[in-house]
Order: C-alpha cells, then structure tokens, then sequence
C-alpha cells in the first residue's frame, strides 16, 4: 500500500480524497498528492532503495501506487561525468542525466508508469492524454502493456519521426490543426463527455509524482548528496518543479543533507513564458504564441509556470532561453563532444548551459546536472543539413583524389 493519504489544493490547501481530479473546487488551482511522511520516514532508508530493482520503482514507497505497476523498465538512466562538454563551457564538475535512455525514449515513461498503474487501480478501461510527441508515444507504449485502450492527441505540424514512434504501439492517434494549448483545451472539453482516464487531467496530480524519481535518482548516483546546480527545460514547468519536491523530500526523511540546489529552468525563445516572467521580475505567467524548432516544450500557456517561476526564485537560481540556432549548436555540440544524440530540448539545456556559464551565473567549480528529456532520432530533420558525405568510386585513387589524405 502506498503512503499517499490525500490530494492537496497547491494554493489554499483544501484536502480531496485519492481519486481522479486535478483541480480545487473552491479556487480552480492544481491539487499535489500529500503523503504521511512520518510512516514513509520509519520504512525507506538508503539502504533498502539500494535493495531495490534498478528502475524508477527503487522508489516505490515515495510514489502513489497501491497495485500491481505497470512498468516497461523505466529509470535508473545513467548520471554521466561530461568532461569533453564541461572543458568545453568551462565547467569543471558538469554532469548529464541521460533520460534519453528511457524506454520510449524520453523522461515522460516515469510520469506515464504511475499515472497508468493509478487508471488501471481507477478501473479506466481507456486512456487519453494531449502531447507534443513523446508523451503521446510513452502512453501508448504504457497503455499497450496494461492492455487498455489509448487515444492520443497531438498538433498536427508534430515532426514525422515522432509520429512513426506513436503509432508504432497501436493507439487511436489523432492529430489536431492548432497548437499543444488547441490540443490540450480540446482534451479538457473530452474529458467532460468521456469517462476516461486523461493522463495529464484527471491523473495528472499521480502523473506529475513520476517525475520526482529523476530527482531521487541523482542524488543517489551522487553518492546521497545534491548538485549545486540543476539546469532543466520546462514545456508545462512541471518536471522543473518535481525535481525541486523531489530533493525537499529526501531532505525532509534524512536521506540527504538540506537543500542548497541553484534551480535553472530553460526554454526556447520561440516559446518562453516562464523565463519572461522571470527576466521581467513579475508573478504572473503571461501565455505567448509558441514558434520554435524545440516542439516538445513548446507550450504556451504552462500550467505549471507559476510554480516553476517561485522554485527558481526560491533556490537562487534563475531562467535562460535561447534562439532556435543556439539550440541547434547545441545539439550538435553535445553530439560531437559526448556522444550523445538528444532532441531539440537538450540543444535547448546545452545553450542555456553555455549562457549560463558565461555570465558567471553558474561558477566553474560548482557541481552542475543537466538534465536531457528526450533522444534525438525522432527529430533529425531540424539538423539534416550535418549530412554532407564525400562520395567517391570503389577504389584507393579516388579515396586518395577526394580527401586528399
């Protein structure tokens, strides 16, 4: 049985019961889930995660799960020392969290793992959720697991590739001419009509918990302790923030010292609604017209902006975004200095990196994570102009006469 005992208005902290709801009734804002940590504090110990399977899962008592998971694999993805890119922006501890190397391909598997285990402990028989391309993928993968139905969403203009790694595990995929904010709207006024389980409506309160397996993740690969500074892209800002909860957390249960973590959220210029806020001092989240090459974070209206904006503010951290081309060079600086081939999002972290470093915000000797969301194969078309052969005849002269080496 899990340790999560409510659902939590994150404003004015009215209580719900563990059901399919994502909303205060009395002041419209988002609901968390709640734990009783004082029992979760006399069963976890680092050595009992140690024990654990090496997936998200480890983590299974700080998660809202009560039957059978519904898991592919996912998690526990490498926390690499990145030498080549750190000597490069002159960072001396830089570390990448590969989320790249979830089963589907993005770090949207460990939303999507609990979110579907709670549909089917909610006894849904079909799934839904609106996406820019990987969640779409990971809730048909998931849902093909469990053997439930899944209709997915998504804008029309998402890039072939992405489309290709959806419909590959069977789902109704549709497609919808507007932006993710048309999108997502459209799956609001569905789940009004359907009885579904919406992964990032009803389910999003579980849905977002998911996320905080990545935080705990890095903290145990660095050996129980926290980065000095994490820098991390934000579509919804809801990833962002779940990895601040999920060092809070292992503070407050003793597994790590107090939190002194530097939290930078980065997005495209094309689509950044929290940095502006940000940048021009002010609380509110202004919705923008998203246009950028980086798709899976272009979200113009972040639900979770608000709250992305104060743990940046509250852990003197900060905000970066950068242009489609500072994206582009940054995929392919990562590429080419590590091996490491990630969709636009990670050009997106390797340019704020760059940036960031530059203006001194991040210092050289401070332990740095970057976190990379998603793999790149999916999204080769923005960087096919990399692809310039030298064609030559079967033979050493032409080998020789071509290269000239």
């Amino acid at each position: 049985m899990s340790y999560a005992i409510a659902l939590r208005c994150r404003k004015c902290g009215r209580e719900y019961p563990l059901e399919p709801r994502n909303l205060c009734d009395f002041c419209f804002s988002p609901l968390e889930v709640s734990y009783d940590y004082k029992s979760v504090a006399r069963v976890v110990s680092r050595e009992k995660i140690a024990e654990g399977p090496p997936s998200m899962w480890r983590y299974r008592d700080l998660l809202p799960v009560d039957d059978d998971i519904v898991d592919i694999g996912t998690g526990f993805t490498p926390l690499v020392k990145v030498d080549n890119l750190g000597q490069e922006l002159g960072l001396e501890k830089l570390y990448i969290k590969n989320d790249c190397l979830n089963p589907t391909y993005s770090f949207k598997d460990r939303v999507v793992s609990v979110a579907i285990t709670k549909a089917r402990e909610f006894g849904f028989d079909t799934v839904a959720c609106a996406s820019t391309g990987n969640l779409a993928a990971s809730v048909a993968a998931h849902a093909a697991k469990a053997n439930i139905k899944s209709y997915v969403f998504v804008p029309s203009d998402v890039e072939p590739g992405k489309l290709t790694g959806i419909a590959i595990y069977n789902p109704v995929l549709v497609t919808v001419k507007g932006s993710y904010d048309d999108v997502n709207r459209l799956c609001s006024q569905l789940a009004q009509r359907y009885n579904w389980g919406f992964i990032n409506i009803n389910l999003r309160p579980y849905y977002a918990e998911g996320s905080k397996t990545l935080g705990y993740e890095v903290a145990e690969q660095l050996g129980w302790r926290t980065p000095d500074c994490v820098v991390a892209p934000a579509a919804s800002g809801l990833l962002f923030t779940r990895i601040w909860k999920s060092l809070d957390e292992l503070a407050m249960l003793g597994l790590i010292e107090p939190v002194n973590t530097h939290m930078y959220v980065t997005q495209a210029s094309g689509s950044s609604p929290i940095v502006n806020a940000f940048e021009a001092g002010v609380h509110h989240v202004h919705p923008v017209k998203s246009e950028t090459i980086a798709k899976s974070i272009a979200i113009g209206n972040p639900a979770d902006g608000y709250y992305a904006l104060s743990v940046a503010r509250q852990s003197g951290g900060g905000a970066c975004a950068v242009t489609d081309e500072e994206i582009i060079d940054g995929m392919k600086l990562l590429a080419q200095t590590e091996g490491i081939f990630a969709e636009a999002v990670g050009g997106v972290v390797v340019g704020a990196l760059r940036k960031l470093t530059a203006s001194g915000a991040i210092k050289r000797d401070e332990l740095t994570v970057a976190v990379i969301t998603g793999a790149g194969p999916r999204t080769q078309d923005i960087i096919s102009d990399i692809v310039r052969p030298f064609a030559i005849q079967p033979s050493l002269e032409s080998f020789v006469e071509v290269l000239g080496v």
